[in-house]
C-alpha cells in the first residue's frame, strides 16, 4: 500500500517534468536573445544602441501578435506524461487517497495553467537550483524569486498567451484572490514583484498534511450555501424584476430594508441569481484601500456588490463607502434593518428598493417544511409558532438534527423529529451579554407549587403564546391591536415563585430565559440605559428567548412631574420602554413586588397580570417536601404538619431547609432532624426581621431556647 506522501510526490514529479521542459525552453529563448548581442556582458550594466534596436524589434513583434481574444494553454504536456499522471491517479484511487494537487484544484476550480503557475512558484521550496534558473531567465542574479514576469516568460510563448497569463495572475484571478499566491514587497511595477505561495501550501502539495480549505480564502466571495431557499417573505416577482434590471443596466443600485443580516444576505444572493452574476461583499469596516480593492475585484469579475449598510450613517465608514459608490457603476445591493439612502447616492445612481416584512406564520411554516421535509405537521406548526429563524439558522438546524439522527447513541439511525428540538436549542441558544444573562431552564412544572388559579394562568400564558401567531396574522388581530407578542406581569411578595414560574414557562415552551441584569442596564449617562435595553431586546428576539425583567418597578415605574432635569430623562426612559415593549415580538415577562409602582400605561399593555399570593398550608406542606432532595437524610422526627402551619414563602422554606442541612452536616449527624429544621426556620425569620413565637411551633416550641446544633431533649 502506498502512503499519501509517496503518491503526492509522485504526482509532483510527473507535473514538474513538463514544467522543467518549459523552463528549458524559456532559457533557450533567453540565450537566443543574448546571442544576438555582440557584448552580452554589458547587458547587466547598460543598454547599448545595438540592444535598444533588438528591443524595439521585439516590441514590434509583440504588437503584431496581439489577438482579439486569447486563452492561456499552459505548459504543453507530452503523451508519456499524461499516461504517467493517469497511472498515479489510478494508484491513489486504489488506495483510497486523493492527490493533494487534485484536491486543491477541485476546491478552487484551478485549471491546468493555474496549476502550473502554482507549481512554478513552489518549485524553489523543492530545490534551490530553481532560483538560479529564475535569475538567469530574468537576466538579474538579484531576482531569484518567482514573479509575474517569470511566469509570463515560462508559461507563454506569444503575446496572446502572455496576456492570458497576466490575467490569471492578476488580483482578480483565482490564485491571487484566494491567497494561494501572494505578492511580496512593494515593487513599482507589479510585473516584477515576487510571488510567494501561501503558508502551508507546499506541505499540502507534498502530502505532508494540511487541508485545502485552510491554505486559501476569498473574504469577499459570498457563495450559495447548500440547501439554499429564497426567504418566502421576499416577493418573488419583484425580486426577479429587480435582478433582471440590475443585469440589464436599467438599475445599478437596489436597497433591501427591514430584515436581519442573514435574511439580507439571502436576499442579495437571490438578486444575484436573477441577475446571473456572482455576489461579493464590500468590507465596510475595513480601510478605504481595502474597500477600493474589493470593488475593483467585483468589477473585474462582473459581480453584484453587496454593501451591508447597518451602522454606516455619517461616520468615516459611511463617508468612505458613499464616496466609492458615487464614483462607481458596479451593480450594487444595499441592505439594512433601517434604510440608508444618502441623497447624493440616489441622485448619482439608478435606484430601486425592496421593503421586506418579517415572515408571517404561514411563511415560517413553509420554510420549516422546506428545510426539514418529512416532519409531522403538528411539529412544524409548533416550531413555526415558537421560532422565527433565518434561512441560515434553519440550514444549521437541519444539519445538526440530521447528524444526530444518523449517529444516534445506539449506532442506528433515529427518527429526525427526535433530534429537532435539541438542534433548535443549539442554534438559538445565546450566551448572554453584559446586560442580560441566559438561563437554560432546568426545573419543571413538578417543582412549582402554586394555588390552582395561578397554575391555570401559567397554562393559559403558554397556550396564548402558541396561539398568538395564528390570531395575530391569520385572524388579523396583530393589525388592529398593534401588538407583536405576548406580554406578562407577575406581581407578589418576594419568594412567592415569580422567577421560578418564568423559568418553568420558558422551559415548557422550549425556550431559554434571558434575565435582564438591572445593575448593568441602568446608566447615569443620558441615553445609555435605552441603548443597553435595546441590546437586551434584540438579543431576546434573535435568540428566540423569553425576556425576563425581575424587580421591574425600578425600570417600569410611574412617570412623575418634571421638577428637575433628571426627571425629564427618567420619563424618557419609561416612554422608550413603553414603545419597545409594544414592538417586541418576544415573550416578555416582568416581575414586581408592588404592582402599584408600575406605570398604568404598562398595565394596559400586558395580556396577562398574575398575582402570586403567599402559599397556604397545603402549598407549604408540599414546598417542605420539595425543599429536601430525595437523597437528603431527613429524620423520622420531622413533623410536616407543624412546619406547614408556619407562614413562610417558598423561597423562605428552601432557605430554611438549606440552613438545616448545613447545621446537621456541621454537627456530623446522620440525619436532618427537627431541631436542625427549627434552627433553620429561626434564621430565616431573623433575615426577614420577623419574630417566631413558641406557640407557632406547637409541641416543638421548647426548641426556640435550644442553641443551634444541639439535638438532645
Amino acid at each position: 500500500m502506498t502512503d499519501r506522501y509517496q503518491l503526492a510526490t509522485a504526482h509532483l514529479r510527473v507535473r514538474l517534468r513538463s514544467l522543467n521542459r518549459a523552463l528549458r525552453a524559456a532559457a533557450d529563448r533567453q540565450t537566443a536573445r543574448a546571442a544576438k548581442l555582440t557584448r552580452p556582458d554589458l547587458a547587466a550594466y547598460c543598454v547599448t544602441a545595438e540592444q535598444a534596436g533588438l528591443l524595439l524589434d521585439r516590441v514590434d513583434e509583440v504588437a503584431e501578435q496581439l489577438p482579439g481574444t486569447a486563452e492561456c494553454p499552459g505548459v504543453p504536456v507530452s503523451t508519456v506524461e499524461r499516461a504517467a499522471e493517469r497511472a498515479v491517479r489510478r494508484l491513489a484511487a486504489a488506495d483510497g487517497v486523493r492527490l493533494p494537487l487534485d484536491e486543491l484544484s477541485s476546491r478552487y476550480q484551478l485549471d491546468r495553467a493555474e496549476q502550473d503557475a502554482l507549481l512554478l512558484a513552489a518549485a524553489p521550496e523543492l530545490d534551490r537550483s530553481y532560483e538560479r534558473v529564475f535569475a538567469y531567465l530574468m537576466d538579474d542574479l538579484n531576482r531569484r524569486a518567482p514573479s509575474v514576469e517569470l511566469m509570463v516568460a515560462v508559461l507563454s510563448g506569444t503575446a496572446a498567451e502572455a496576456l492570458a497569463v497576466r490575467r490569471l495572475l492578476g488580483p482578480a484571478g483565482r490564485l491571487r484572490r484566494y491567497g494561494l499566491l501572494r505578492l511580496a514587497g512593494s515593487a513599482d511595477v507589479e510585473l516584477s514583484a515576487p510571488l510567494w505561495t501561501a503558508p502551508g501550501l507546499f506541505d499540502l502539495l507534498i502530502g505532508a498534511g494540511g487541508e485545502p480549505a485552510l491554505v486559501g480564502h476569498d473574504p469577499g466571495e459570498v457563495s450559495v450555501p447548500a440547501g439554499f431557499v429564497v426567504p418566502p417573505q421576499l416577493d418573488p416577482d419583484r425580486l426577479a424584476r429587480l435582478g433582471r434590471a440590475l443585469d440589464a443596466g436599467q438599475l445599478d443600485l437596489v436597497g433591501v430594508w427591514g430584515v436581519t443580516r442573514p435574511v439580507q444576505r439571502d436576499a442579495a444572493l437571490a438578486l444575484a441569481g436573477h441577475a446571473g452574476r456572482p455576489l461579493r461583499v464590500l468590507p465596510v469596516a475595513e480601510p478605504d484601500g481595502e474597500q477600493l480593492a474589493a470593488a475593483r475585484t467585483a468589477a473585474t469579475l462582473g459581480a453584484l456588490l453587496w454593501v451591508p449598510a447597518d451602522g454606516l450613517g455619517d461616520g468615516p465608514a459611511g463617508t468612505a463607502a458613499l464616496d466609492l459608490l458615487e464614483r462607481s457603476r458596479i451593480p450594487t445591493v444595499l441592505s439594512g434593518v433601517t434604510p440608508w439612502r444618502p441623497a447624493a447616492l440616489l441622485a448619482a445612481r439608478g435606484y430601486g428598493e425592496l421593503e421586506v416584512p418579517p415572515a408571517d406564520y404561514g411563511q415560517r411554516r413553509q420554510t420549516w417544511s422546506a428545510a426539514l421535509p418529512g416532519l409531522d405537521r403538528a411539529l412544524v406548526d409548533d416550531l413555526a409558532v415558537r421560532y422565527q429563524m433565518s434561512g441560515e439558522q434553519l440550514r444549521a438546524v437541519a444539519s445538526v438534527a440530521g447528524a444526530g439522527a444518523r449517529f444516534a447513541g445506539n449506532g442506528r439511525p433515529a427518527p429526525l423529529a427526535e433530534h429537532v428540538p435539541g438542534a433548535v436549542a443549539m442554534v438559538t441558544r445565546g450566551h448572554g451579554t453584559g446586560y442580560a444573562r441566559t438561563i437554560t431552564p432546568r426545573r419543571t412544572i413538578e417543582d412549582l407549587v402554586l394555588p390552582e388559579e395561578q397554575y391555570r394562568h401559567l397554562l393559559e400564558i403558554e397556550a396564548a403564546f402558541r396561539a398568538w401567531p395564528r390570531v395575530a396574522e391569520a385572524w388579523g388581530f396583530g393589525r388592529t391591536a398593534g401588538d407583536t407578542g405576548v406580554k406578562v406581569l407577575f406581581t407578589g411578595e418576594p419568594g412567592t415563585g415569580k422567577t421560578l414560574s418564568a423559568e418553568i414557562l420558558a422551559g415548557k415552551l422550549g425556550l431559554d430565559l434571558l434575565k435582564v441584569d438591572l445593575s448593568t442596564v441602568v446608566s447615569k449617562w443620558v441615553g445609555e440605559t435605552e441603548k443597553n435595553l435595546e441590546s437586551a431586546f434584540q438579543q431576546a428576539e434573535q435568540c428566540q428567548a423569553v425576556l425576563f425583567f425581575d424587580e421591574a418597578d425600578s425600570l417600569f415605574g410611574k412617570r412623575g412631574e418634571v421638577k428637575h432635569g433628571t426627571d425629564r430623562y427618567a420619563n424618557l426612559e419609561v416612554g422608550y420602554l413603553l414603545q419597545r415593549l409594544e414592538e417586541s415580538a418576544a415573550l416578555v415577562i416582568l416581575a414586581s413586588n408592588l404592582r402599584e409602582n408600575i406605570d398604568a400605561a404598562f398595565i394596559r399593555r400586558f395580556h396577562f397580570v398574575v398575582n402570586f399570593p403567599r402559599p397556604g398550608p397545603a402549598e407549604r406542606r408540599r414546598l417542605w417536601r420539595l425543599a429536601f432532595p430525595p437523597e437528603a437524610p431527613v429524620g423520622s422526627d420531622v413533623d410536616l404538619d407543624v412546619l406547614s402551619r408556619l407562614d413562610m414563602t417558598g423561597a423562605g422554606i428552601a432557605s430554611a431547609a438549606r440552613s438545616a442541612a448545613l447545621a446537621a452536616a456541621d454537627s456530623e449527624a446522620a440525619t436532618i432532624a427537627m431541631p436542625d429544621i427549627v434552627s433553620g426556620v429561626i434564621r430565616q425569620y431573623q433575615r426577614e426581621a420577623r419574630l417566631l413565637r413558641a406557640s407557632e411551633l406547637g409541641r416543638y416550641g421548647y426548641l426556640l431556647g435550644v442553641p443551634a446544633g444541639r439535638r438532645d431533649g
